[in-house]
């Protein structure tokens, strides 16, 4: 029953969610799925790290699916996560913690950029309403 619960929690917070929210989610997810990758790895666990190195992967393609190439950002953002992606399908041929760390990294400084990012718009758009 929690279980359930939790299920639909998770899945109205998607549904609600706005693209920065959901971008967010994302960025937090392949987190948590590259520390499962790596731990399963450092446990030996090689069936729970390659699930879990797919599952990042997976969600690295997302986020590269989805860039506006249009904008210089864009481009700098689509070769970190190629790289990022190439660290983690090197990571499950070869079961080596080294390029899971790295995509840790860099999703970590990325996701903190991301909600700092979110931070500046909410402020903006707060003084731009009292105006």
């Amino acid at each position: 029953m929690a279980y359930n619960a939790l299920n639909q929690y998770k899945q109205n917070a998607v549904f609600t969610a706005t693209p920065e929210e959901l971008t967010l989610m994302l960025f937090e997810g392949a987190i948590k799925f590259m520390n499962i990758a790596k731990y399963s790895i450092e446990k030996r666990d090689i069936e729970k790290a390659h699930e879990a190195l797919i599952r990042a992967q997976d969600i690295v393609i997302e986020l590269s699916s989805t860039l506006n190439m249009e904008y210089e950002i864009s481009n700098n953002l689509k070769r970190l996560y190629d790289f990022v992606l190439n660290n983690l399908i090197e990571a499950n041929i070869n079961k080596e913690v080294k390029p899971i760390e790295e995509g840790i990294e860099i999703f970590t400084e990325l996701r903190d950029t991301w909600k700092e990012a979110m931070k500046e718009m909410k402020k903006m758009v707060y003084k731009n309403r009292r105006v």
